[in-house]
């Protein structure tokens, strides 16, 4: 949309990465700010993600793609979303020109809703109280949201990706995301032993995301652009030690038959089941994955009001 044909707005600038209950907070103001001034709410993101420009060795891995956030954002109540290429001449951009060009000249807003420690211009030399200045001098009000805690701490993407990375706490995320976290892959052959075993397993290449730690989860399972069926499974992500294959993550499908060759699937991890590990052989391998789809049928059972709120 050209900032001509776009209507005043609130905005809430920020790489909103994971769009979980810090960011929707920010979005549930903007909305709200934006009702009763009869405005347009706009998120706005950065892409790639500022640090991957600016110190490429601590860049995170990403909880979300840039669409999937687009479309997270608009489900949280966005009219717009602004993505902005960030790059090394962006970088230099100062405060004053960053509120002028991108706030005012191509989002046109009004009011601006920001965390405490939002920051933004060249080496990070605007915060909260040079955007309340600014805003004074291009008429636009500034509404500063309190962070969210979750069980006593602020919701973060930094937190959601440790405890996904380092605790495979995808119960938890789920609660500071307010959805299930999921990555989509497209399902490629391997090496299907899988299949000698009586489990089939669709073997996903993805992208470059967050993953949970390695182990085994219980999963629900779309495919993308399919027409909406939810099905359950079993998740194995890890080096599949029994059989020293190599690192892969695979989804056995709960009561599915099909070719799923070439389609993208949305794979949300509800549960943790256990660890991976190694076992003695195929037998015992054998027994466990039957424990196992026992195990995530009662968890995706239990967790199936709770957890399971797709958006």
């Amino acid at each position: 949309m050209n900032p001509t044909d776009l209507p005043p707005t609130v905005v809430t600038p920020g790489n909103h990465d994971g769009v979980h209950l810090g960011h929707r907070a920010l979005i549930s103001t903007a909305r709200d700010l934006a009702a009763r001034s009869g405005l347009a709410t706009m998120g706005m993101c950065f892409d790639p993600h500022p640090t991957s420009v600016l110190a490429p060795d601590r860049a995170p891995v990403l909880l979300t793609p840039m669409a999937r956030r687009v479309e997270l954002m608009r489900g949280a109540g966005c009219d717009e979303v602004a993505v902005l290429t960030f790059d090394r001449d962006f970088a230099q951009t100062s405060p004053e020109l960053f509120v002028q060009r991108v706030l005012v000249e191509r989002c046109r807003a009004r009011a601006v809703v920001v965390g405490p420690d939002f920051h933004f211009g060249s080496k990070r030399a605007g915060n909260v109280e040079t955007l309340r200045d600014l805003g004074r001098q291009h008429g636009f009000t500034v509404t500063v949201v309190r962070p969210v805690l979750f069980e006593g701490a602020p919701v973060s993407s930094t937190r959601v990706r440790r405890l996904l990375a380092e605790e495979g706490d995808v119960a938890s995320v789920a609660r500071m995301l307010t959805r299930v976290h999921d990555v989509d892959g497209v399902v490629v052959r391997g090496d299907q032993r899988g299949r000698t075993i009586g489990f089939h397993t669709a073997n996903l290449q993805l992208a470059d995301v967050q993953l949970p730690a390695d182990g085994v989860y219980a999963v629900v399972v779309s495919v993308v652009g399919g027409d909406g069926t939810r099905l359950q499974g079993v998740a194995n992500l890890g080096q599949r030690p029994t059989f020293e294959a190599g690192r892969s993550v695979e989804v056995h499908l709960l009561d599915f038959e099909g070719d799923l060759y070439g389609k993208t699937l949305r794979v949300g991890f509800v549960a943790r089941v256990r660890p991976e590990q190694k076992f003695d052989g195929v037998e015992a391998l054998v027994r466990q994955i039957n424990q196992d789809c026992v195990r995530a049928r009662a968890l995706l059972a239990v967790a199936e009001e709770e957890l399971l709120r797709w958006i």
